[in-house]
């Protein structure tokens, strides 16, 4: 990697995680020339600092190329599937079943119909 290193960037046993639940290249078409790593980098710096896509830094791939990439898992399930996995591993490592054996669920309800008194805007008709 020879660009200055983000807080967001994955360490090498987080890439060591992440790299085989990302697709293979198929070696139909043009070879790939972006690196996966970078292009997680870049998606995990918008994430983590909340900027624009046109505002990644020039040191990242372009953000058309990331932004298209994080589309495109979007849209076969990349992430899902990841997300999935990884979840199963991290229960495995901490001595439980992979499947969740129960769930809970948290609701509140809140009034959302109560009227106000005159302090509240009206309808000059409504007068």
């Amino acid at each position: 990697m020879s660009r200055k290193a983000y807080p967001s960037d994955l360490n090498d046993t987080e890439w060591k995680l992440i790299e085989p639940l990302l697709p293979a290249e198929s070696g139909i078409g043009h070879p790939r020339e972006v690196d996966f790593r970078e292009i997680i980098n870049a998606i995990f710096y918008v994430q983590r600092e909340g900027g624009t896509w046109r505002g990644l830094p020039g040191d990242f791939p372009p953000w058309q190329t990331v932004y298209n990439y994080l589309r495109h898992w979007q849209r076969l399930g990349v992430w899902q599937q990841m997300h999935d996995q990884l979840r199963e591993q991290v229960r495995q490592m901490v001595g439980k079943e992979v499947e969740a054996s129960a769930a809970m669920l948290d609701s509140q309800s809140v009034k959302t119909t109560e009227k106000r008194g005159r302090s509240t805007a009206t309808m000059p008709g409504k007068r």
